[in-house]
């Protein structure tokens, strides 16, 4: 195993905390990443990682040696592309998490001709509406919609999604049609809870330049958007959805909106990635086309 292999998986113990994860996510027994990690170690002359039962932390030589690799890694990667002349010499398997509906109504549908330019590339497309770990499941980006919690990733911010109110009209046949917030009392809406935290989230909109929000009655809970919409379409109630998501129901009236001069504010959509010194050849093709991809819908 020469050095440069040495340092990828120093670098990939080093970011799960744990010899057996790492082992997974390369693809390695973990008898080899231990003995990776001992033979680095003797050839440093520093002992890098303290180990326990329970996980890995590293030393103070570690973390010094650890951005060290990390800039030399991102050296070798540029410097072994630095003659593909042509840009369809890129390849390797690059894995992107997407909410459900983005992947499917956008990125799926583009993505024909989009590797037809890179046949030497792979997309890993996870759809899911929940936070991932990008270490423990080998994310190189995501893209997700709503306000974000703190976190070491870089965040691009792409576009704000407009959101808006709809219902079918079987439901407001048997409800009415709600004009004012006021009217809320009389309605229900689909319920929609976050993946991550399952908490229920508050029916809101804008009135006098304040947010406003309340709780709302609903029969039906749910935690991702397919099902939301289609709680929906089926009549069970009231839902808050970026206006993208619902474009083909509302233009054959199948939804229709409600409440329009009493919208939620508009939910922020982020591209996200690990901090890096420079990006992978492949992943910065990936940003240069999927940013301008989703902008142009989100318009």
């Amino acid at each position: 195993m020469d050095r440069i292999d040495l340092f990828r998986i120093y670098v990939r113990v080093a970011e799960c905390a744990s010899f057996t994860l790492a082992a997974n996510t390369l693809g390695l027994p973990r008898s080899s990443v231990s003995t990776a990690i001992r033979d680095l170690e003797a050839r440093v002359g520093a002992r890098l990682l303290n180990r326990t039962t329970r996980r890995v932390s590293l030393t103070n030589d570690g973390i010094a040696f650890l951005e060290r690799c990390q800039r030399l890694l991102a050296d070798v990667e540029e410097t072994e592309g630095l003659f593909r002349q042509s840009s369809s010499d890129v390849g390797g398997k690059l894995r992107v998490d997407v909410p459900g509906r983005i992947g499917r109504l956008i990125i799926a549908p583009a993505l024909p001709a989009f590797l037809a330019r890179f046949p030497q590339l792979q997309i890993d497309l996870g759809i899911t509406d929940r936070i991932v770990n990008f270490v423990e499941e080998n994310v190189d980006c995501a893209i997700r919609v709503g306000p974000l919690g703190d976190s070491t990733l870089i965040a691009r911010r792409i576009a704000d999604l407009e959101l808006i109110n709809c219902a079918s009209p079987a439901y407001l046949a048997a409800r009415g049609t709600p004009h004012a917030p006021a009217d809320l009392d009389d309605h229900q809406a689909v319920l929609y809870a976050s993946p991550s935290t399952g908490r229920i989230e508050d029916w809101e909109w804008q009135e006098d330049g304040a947010l406003r929000s309340r709780p709302m009655h609903g029969q039906v809970i749910v935690n991702n958007a397919e099902a939301y919409i289609a709680c929906a379409l089926a009549g069970l109630g009231m839902i808050q959805i970026p206006a993208y998501d619902v474009r083909e129901p509302m233009a054959t009236g199948a939804l229709v909106e409600v409440l329009p001069a009493h919208r939620a504010p508009p939910l922020p959509m982020t591209l996200l990635y690990p901090q890096r010194r420079q990006l992978s050849r492949r992943l910065q093709i990936f940003i240069d086309w999927v940013v301008p991809l989703l902008e142009k819908c989100a318009a």
